[in-house]
């Protein structure tokens, strides 16, 4: 089976969870390596795998991509985010990254290579609609397609072969050299499926379990998750009934949408959906509920029903944060567990409780979801393998709730969440529920327990290790020429097919040709294709192998 069954995710977005400058200064700061003092905290949770919003060289905010082969430098280098995959890998904790393939900033290499040599640029064709015939709102001598109206996100041509070649090998390069298993395809409605297509066949020939999942909004999802495309995608469906259902104070809102993806006749029933109760595009869980006596049960449902949870970086302490129509930035918030503002240890305790249960259980992981019996302000489904069945029972009235089914089964069922409180039952069953709480009841003998020893109610607090300090880079010394693709300190790529000496000089010339366009051939001294150069202050290599 795969690995996605019994997997908890835990979503950051780097850049805010970190308190980078919103503005790259490119000053070289790792970080990220934070994440080190938070594996424990990971742990606890039952978390075994990080979603990372981008960590690719922006501008601003991580979708407008700079370099898809660059960690941001806010956050660290490409070495240092090595060694935290490698890290998190050997705590058994999976690495998942944001994939921005449907646009980037104004910065990355290939717009700006229009922008100085207009419609001579062998890149005019990466982008959408590129015309010369007007005035872009940036005042460029030509316009093109903004994301969504956005013009600091370029929109790329994904049914261009050289930009399908320059992402496929990115991606290609995050599995091979960082191990990473999986990816988030962000505003993956509006793209090209059979780029989809395309990525999936690579990365699974590379990582057969690799798994994607993209971000949609509404629609079908079986039009973009299915054998030929994307894994799995965001159950957005679920996150709006998971709050309302307790802002309304109507379950059978929440008891519809589970009957209508993963009930007997559900749509999604051959789907495992990435399920989330808010993340960094969202109002937070903790500031759009009501009554947050609620958010418990909000949580027992998240890990309970169909599908892989995911928690947003702080919401297991009930943090807040509001979207705004200017600024997401109070989404997005920097997190240090040693000050936390109002930390609700009690819901970070339940939560940690839900993820042992989960990884626990099978009933969870593999289960045929059923409703059993449903009001108003009461619920009672089940989850159901051939080997075990166990059934969640919610109450978020302000009175005590007698809930009744009948199960079919003759023995005992014990509440796994609450203190493994037994239960006899003989087919009918009533259960009390007390208000704003949930059970999760495992039919059984009488012999299961669960245990949560490892589960204090506030964690400790950690001493965090001190950031490493800016530190200046390894000297640079030129290296070998060898044939294989190289890219350009201005962005263009080519492909070193061998050398030669000079007729006159003898001197020893590097043969190599474009990458992208006419596909010229070119010829270089080959000390000076391998020097060393300085620009703006900052030295690099005149051509940097990329393979």
């Amino acid at each position: 089976m795969h690995w996605i069954h019994d997997t908890v995710f835990y979503n950051i977005y780097p850049l805010g969870f970190c308190g980078a400058p919103k503005v790259n200064d490119f000053q070289l700061n790792y970080r990220l390596d934070k994440i080190y003092d938070f594996i424990p905290h990971f742990k606890k949770m039952g978390v075994n795998a990080i979603v990372f919003n981008p960590v690719f060289e922006s501008t601003k905010h991580g979708y407008d991509t700079i370099d898809y082969y660059k960690i941001d430098s806010r956050l660290g280098d490409n070495e240092s985010f090595k060694k935290i995959c490698d890290a998190l890998h050997q705590h058994g904790i999976r690495v998942l990254l944001d994939g921005v393939f449907n646009h980037v900033g104004r910065d990355f290499f290939a717009f700006k290579d229009i922008q100085q040599y207009g419609y001579g640029s062998i890149y005019c064709s990466w982008f959408q609609n590129i015309r010369f015939d007007s005035r872009s709102p940036y005042g460029d001598n030509f316009t093109y397609e903004g994301w969504a109206g956005h013009y600091d996100l370029v929109k790329l041509n994904l049914q261009n072969e050289f930009v399908v070649d320059h992402l496929l090998g990115a991606v290609r390069f995050w599995i091979e050299e960082f191990g990473i298993d999986g990816l988030r395809l962000d505003a993956a409605n509006v793209m090209d499926v059979n780029f989809f297509k395309r990525l999936k066949n690579m990365c699974k020939e590379i990582k057969p379990d690799f798994w994607m999942y993209g971000e949609i909004v509404g629609g079908d999802y079986n039009r973009w998750a299915n054998p030929e495309t994307l894994d799995s995608v965001t159950n957005y469906d679920i996150y709006k009934a998971l709050y309302s259902s307790h802002n309304d104070r109507n379950y059978f809102e929440f008891a519809h949408s589970l009957d209508r993806e993963f009930g007997d006749w559900g749509i999604y029933k051959s789907l495992y959906l990435y399920n989330f109760a808010d993340n960094h595009d969202v109002t937070r869980l903790a500031s759009i509920i009501r009554d947050k006596a609620l958010l418990k049960n909000v949580y027992t449902m998240l890990y309970t029903m169909p599908g892989a949870p995911s928690i947003y970086y702080g919401s297991e302490f009930a943090v807040e944060g509001t979207k705004r129509r200017d600024s997401d930035d109070d989404l997005r918030r920097e997190m240090n567990l040693n000050a936390l503002e109002n930390p609700d240890y009690e819901l970070f305790e339940h939560i940690c409780k839900l993820g042992k249960i989960m990884h626990s259980l099978e009933a969870f992981q593999y289960g045929q979801y059923k409703n059993e019996t449903i009001q108003l302000e009461h619920l009672c489904y089940s989850m159901k393998t051939d080997r075990q069945k166990a059934y969640v029972l919610l109450n978020q009235s302000n009175e005590p709730r007698r809930i009744g089914f009948n199960t079919g089964f003759n023995g005992v069922l014990t509440d796994v969440l609450n203190d493994n409180a037994q239960y006899p039952c003989n087919g009918w069953v009533e259960i009390v529920v007390e208000p704003k709480t949930s059970k999760i009841l495992l039919e059984n003998d009488g012999s299961f327990e669960m245990t949560f020893d490892d589960i204090e109610s506030e964690p400790q607090a950690i001493e965090s290790a001190p950031l490493p300090c800016p530190v200046a880079e390894p000297e640079l010394i030129p290296e070998e020429i060898t044939p294989g693709k190289y890219r350009h300190f201005k962005g263009n790529e080519y492909e070193v097919v061998g050398f030669a000496k000079d007729s006159e000089t003898t001197e020893k010339m590097v043969i190599y040709r474009a990458l992208y366009g006419e596909k010229e051939l070119w010829v270089r001294p080959y000390e000076m294709f391998r020097e060393i150069i300085e620009r703006d202050g900052k030295k690099m290599r005149r051509f940097e192998r990329i393979n």
